[in-house]
């Protein structure tokens, strides 16, 4: 499976959001973007929750450490884990070249979609960085 990341949604603070419907359930994927992992630079390591924990949206669910800094990861929609990406951390040179695909981090059993509506599309994603950059 490739992601499409014009397709995906965005937060502000650079996670990523695809959200498929399984069975009835959103379920939303989470992965932090490309443009993040090129800021942060050689990622050394990385925190994920535990599967069943539930959290809100804007909430941190784990960190990300590089080189320079530790960078926490927020849940742009909230709702309970019910999977996370254990290879991840091992991996996360992978990370570099894969960030939409192997990168994902989380999925969630989404448990309220209005927060959806404050994600940002792709185009409007690309012109914050753009501006942030």
């Amino acid at each position: 499976m490739s992601r499409d990341k014009s397709k995906l949604l965005y937060a502000e603070t650079h996670e990523w959001v695809d959200v498929a419907d399984e069975g009835g359930q959103k379920i939303a994927t989470i992965g932090i973007s490309g443009f993040a992992i090129e800021q942060l630079n050689d990622l050394v390591y990385m925190e994920l929750p535990e599967v069943g924990k539930t959290i809100d949206a804007g909430e941190e669910f784990g960190e990300v450490e590089s080189v320079k800094a530790v960078s926490p990861l927020y849940s742009p929609v909230g709702g309970e884990v019910i999977e996370v990406h254990a290879e991840l951390p091992d991996n996360l040179d992978q990370l570099n070249d894969d960030p939409y695909d192997f990168g994902w981090i989380v999925k969630l059993k989404i448990d309220d979609e209005s927060a959806l509506e404050k994600l940002m599309d792709f185009a409007a994603y690309e012109k914050q960085c753009a501006e942030s950059g």
